[in-house]
């Protein structure tokens, strides 16, 4: 049975980047897969300090948070996903806060052309990131793409990564909208309303992608 890890990083209850991951667990569910939500919002996390000891000790040096049993998670989990808002081109502070702890999972050397990163384990994970943004324009995700490929590349060669992305969502619960709603909606947020129609489709084909992926990753080998 495959373990999935989600982190949802919109502070919204019915965000949009929460959305998209809910549609994806459902496609986990048809599984049967074990999933768990870790909401960043409700657990204490401290700040990397960059303190380095992580290169000696072989694992985060910081204590009284919740970052020991949280990282546990993570290395027994085969599917880690990450939702989030994109908030002036990257993830929401609070989901940041965990992903900048991953770098306890691997050995940071500085040598004369650059940095060396080698994880204490090679993983073999499928990574999933699913943004939601205002913007009309993917770019403004890139980097947290950048990141992400980064973060899956140094950690092993066979982990995977999966991205869905959603653009002019703007407003709460907005990737649900009914392209008569998006009619209302679009005058008051400046956009042509005759992009409601091309968005409400666009955007019901993005939940059946989530649906889609969540249903393959919690059912192939």
């Amino acid at each position: 049975m495959k373990k999935i890890l989600a982190f949802s990083g919109s502070p919204r209850t019915n965000g949009n980047s929460t959305i998209l991951m809910r549609h994806f667990l459902k496609g986990t569910q048809k599984n049967s897969a074990k999933t768990e939500i870790i909401n960043p919002y409700k657990i204490k996390i401290n700040t990397c300090s960059g303190c380095l000891k992580c290169n000696l000790l072989k694992k985060c040096s910081l204590q009284n948070d919740e970052w020991s049993f949280l990282s546990e998670k993570i290395l027994k989990a085969d599917v880690l996903v990450f939702a989030s808002p994109i908030y002036f081109h990257h993830v929401s502070s609070t989901l940041k806060k965990i992903i900048d702890r991953f770098r306890s999972f691997v050995q940071v050397q500085i040598t004369q052309s650059g940095v060396k990163h080698t994880p204490w384990k090679q993983w073999e994970k499928d990574f999933v990131i699913l943004l939601t943004m205002g913007s009309s324009d993917p770019i403004d995700a890139k980097p947290v793409i950048d990141l992400f490929e980064f973060i899956t590349s140094i950690l092993g060669p066979k982990n995977k990564l999966h991205i869905l992305t959603g653009t002019r969502l703007a407003l709460a619960k907005q990737v649900e909208k009914s392209s008569e709603i998006l009619k209302i909606i679009y005058p008051k947020l400046e956009l042509p309303e005759n992009l409601a129609e091309e968005d409400y489709k666009k955007n019901q084909e993005l939940l059946k992608k989530c649906y889609n992926l969540g249903e393959y990753l919690s059912r192939i080998n």
